[in-house]
């Protein structure tokens, strides 16, 4: 197989499964968990998720086959699992009552800063999760993973310009939410 280029900056040996996957548990682990949360509304099941992913990723390297960045690979497989989840009979079943902000730390020194943009952050954090998955994964890829417009557009599988009216629509419904 050999090495193949999947950043900017890092060239790795494909055959060595364990570097590739540490690397990937580095570079994209907390991408993934955010995605999954982003999907599920709950921390130990994203953090299942990703462990999910990784395992996969682990098993299927071989069919990574460089088309894609493997950032892309890697949260494709993330979307996918979640809407497997989704889907499933016992989830359907269970009520969120997790928020996201308690599952990221903010991490600024003052206290007071940290309640203040706590609060903000939890009201938007609030908005973003009552959206419809369609919005909620274009607003996640794009301001979290600053994915561009055809990124996205690739990573969903759908036209760009669907990409930009779900980005446009989920600003009015979050806008109409203050």
């Amino acid at each position: 197989m050999g090495k193949r280029e999947f950043t900017a900056h890092t060239d790795i040996d494909l055959t060595n499964k364990d570097a590739v996957l540490e690397t990937i548990m580095g570079e994209y682990g907390e991408s993934v968990v955010w995605l999954a949360y982003s999907y599920l509304k709950d921390k130990a099941k994203a953090e299942d998720i990703a462990q999910e992913v990784f395992i996969i990723c682990y098993t299927k390297l071989d069919s990574f086959n460089n088309e894609a960045s493997l950032k892309s690979w890697v949260l494709t497989i993330t979307a996918n699992k979640c809407k497997d989840v989704l889907k499933s009979w016992s989830h359907r079943n269970i009520v969120f009552a997790q928020s996201l902000l308690s599952t990221f730390k903010h991490q600024d020194s003052s206290p007071d800063f940290q309640l203040v943009g706590l609060e903000e952050n939890q009201e938007l954090t609030k908005n973003i999760l009552k959206l419809p998955i369609k919005y909620r994964e274009v607003i996640f890829l794009h301001y979290f993973e600053d994915l561009k417009v055809q990124e996205i557009s690739d990573f969903l599988s759908i036209k760009e310009n669907s990409v930009k009216t779900r980005l446009r629509r989920a600003r009015i419904l979050l806008k109409e939410m203050y």
